[in-house]
């Protein structure tokens, strides 16, 4: 059995999907199941046994001891954490409780667990914890893309935050032994995102009829990876990964958010299009947000070269998949837009004046 933490998240939940479509092996899923996680998401699991959901937290350090011992998994893949940087600029104490102190919990919880294994199911154990290219900062237009050697620099409570557990899984793994390793990737798009982040939000909206609303100039540059080459990634590093070592996950999709945001509405105007006019003519530009990165850009060479791991799609062949995808299932966006999420929405974007 594998321990999934997040697992009723957008990557978790893909993640999960994924792995039982491709293995017999079970899947422990523990997820607090806030605005984020959604049981939805797993829906084709209900009659699988395969399957264990624990609603639980990952500070509750306790909880996590007790399932170890008894389910005895040997891995841990550690999705669970905020995600939202906006989010992260208007509440950071919940980022700092749940990225920091519950990948704390999580790894204490971890380190007993191991330390009681013997032989064999000592050896092949693995804590692998997934981060994001956020923490290394921002990058200016001619700038080489980040590599797992550059410097952390993170500018939002949410990167900060994550940089925070990223140190913390490193040091148990130099001062413990725990056998740990971590993954870096660049914005994922895919089935199941939840509507808050750009490319789900705009599609939602789009179809709304409702306006597109881009940050400033909108010329802030995004690596862009599709969940499910993400999935795979994080299978190969678990299967073979050197331990202590960090490997950066991208897409090799550097695109700027204007330009996602135009390539959604021509994707809508072809698969649905509006009695008049172009979805393009619903963008709105608003006042750009405190501290937004400018560049992020992952240098994904030493997983292809060390792990023989590439993405399979492209930016084109990705996020026309999933414009497909949220076409097909209105229901899924219908469920996740709850009241919590539209007072969110009219916080963030609505009442904003043009940029």
């Amino acid at each position: 059995m594998i321990f999934v933490t997040g697992g009723a998240g957008f990557i978790g939940a893909n993640f999960v999907l994924d792995w039982l479509a491709q293995s017999d092996e079970s899947v422990l899923n523990y997820d607090k199941l806030t605005y984020a996680g959604n049981l939805n998401n797993l829906a084709s699991l209900n009659n699988d046994a395969r399957h264990v959901f624990v609603k639980g937290d990952i500070n509750d350090s306790a909880h996590l001891c007790g399932l170890f011992f008894e389910y005895q998994p040997r891995a841990i893949i550690h999705f669970a954490a905020e995600s939202h940087v906006d989010r992260s600029i208007v509440g950071p104490a919940a980022f700092v409780t749940t990225n920091v102190n519950g990948t704390f919990s999580l790894l204490e919880a971890a380190r007993t667990y191991w330390q009681s294994l013997e032989g064999e199911d000592k050896e092949n154990f693995r804590f692998l914890h997934i981060s994001t290219d956020e923490v290394y900062g921002t990058l200016a237009a001619d700038d080489a893309a980040f590599s797992e050697t550059t410097a952390y620099a993170p500018n939002s409570p949410y990167s900060a935050t994550k940089a925070a557990s990223d140190h913390l899984v490193r040091a148990y793994h130099h001062t413990y032994g725990l056998p740990v390793l971590t993954t870096n990737c660049s914005n994922n798009y895919g089935p199941y995102h939840f509507p808050e982040k750009l490319i789900p939000l705009m599609i939602t909206n789009a179809r709304a009829g409702k306006d597109l609303p881009v940050y400033g100039d909108g010329l802030q540059v995004r690596d862009w990876l599709y969940v499910k080459d993400h999935c795979s990634a994080i299978r190969r590093v678990l299967e073979a990964g050197r331990l202590g070592e960090t490997y950066n996950v991208g897409g090799w999709n550097e695109q700027t958010n204007l330009s996602v945001v135009h390539t959604l509405c021509e994707l809508l105007d072809e698969l649905q299009p509006k009695a008049q006019g172009s979805y393009k003519d619903q963008i709105k530009h608003i006042t750009d947000r405190p501290g937004h990165d400018r560049r992020y850009a992952i240098d994904a060479r030493k997983i292809e070269k060390e792990l023989g791991w590439k993405p399979q799609e492209t930016f084109t062949t990705g996020l026309r998949k999933t414009v497909e995808w949220y076409l097909a299932n209105d229901e899924w966006t219908k469920q996740v837009q709850s009241g919590e999420y539209l007072k969110w929405v009219a916080l963030q974007y609505e009442d904003e004046e043009e940029a």
